[in-house]
């Protein structure tokens, strides 16, 4: 017990030792989703990226952050002789994994004076889907989202913007559910870090 103790002890002084500090930013991202054998079609909508670098150095760091996105979709063709529509599908997603990256040049912490940077990562988290309405050809509701957990990645680039330690993200990502509905949800996302 008193080992275990002092690794903890020592790990908190270490990690404790390099400055940490809190980052976030706001954007819109577009997603294609994908159920096993069904397409759900491109959702569009607002992601907010908050992260915490937990390990920083002048020109690197390492994060925790959970990218919250909620995005909505809609389609489908109106019949002008039933007056209704076909192949209707109205929408709503939130995807929310927590991820772990590795930040690099421009901003990879507020201090970094670098032009351009970039980060890589994994996690895992949540993805919940409610699908109102879908038909398909003859008339018949499909139901083919709804809540999953499992993996994810994501890479990007960062371009600062001035002096101030803003800016401007370009982040593709891409989310793998392991439940019997086997998502496949492919993102891009435009993020203004502020």
């Amino acid at each position: 017990m008193k080992k275990l103790l002092l690794l903890l002890g020592v790990s908190l002084t270490a990690t404790c030792a390099y400055s940490q500090s809190f980052m976030h930013g706001a954007g819109v991202a577009v997603f294609v989703e994908k159920y096993k054998d069904v397409d759900a079609g491109t959702a569009v909508g607002f992601t907010y990226s908050p992260r915490f670098n937990f390990v920083e150095s002048e020109s690197m760091s390492v994060s925790v952050g959970i990218p919250i996105s909620l995005a909505f979709s809609g389609s489908g063709e109106y019949n002008s002789r039933t007056g209704a529509s076909d192949d209707a599908k109205l929408g709503i997603l939130i995807n929310a994994p927590v991820m772990v990256n590795l930040n690099f040049g421009a901003g990879s912490s507020p201090d970094n004076e670098s032009r351009f940077g970039g980060f890589i990562g994994g996690g895992g988290g949540f993805h919940w889907g409610a699908s109102t309405e879908q038909f398909d050809q003859n008339g018949n509701v499909k139901n083919v989202s709804g809540t999953t957990f499992g993996y994810a990645a994501n890479a990007g680039m960062r371009i600062a913007l001035g002096d101030s330690g803003k800016n401007i993200e370009i982040k593709a990502s891409y989310f793998k559910g392991v439940n019997e509905g086997k998502l496949d949800l492919i993102g891009v996302a435009g993020i203004f870090n502020f």
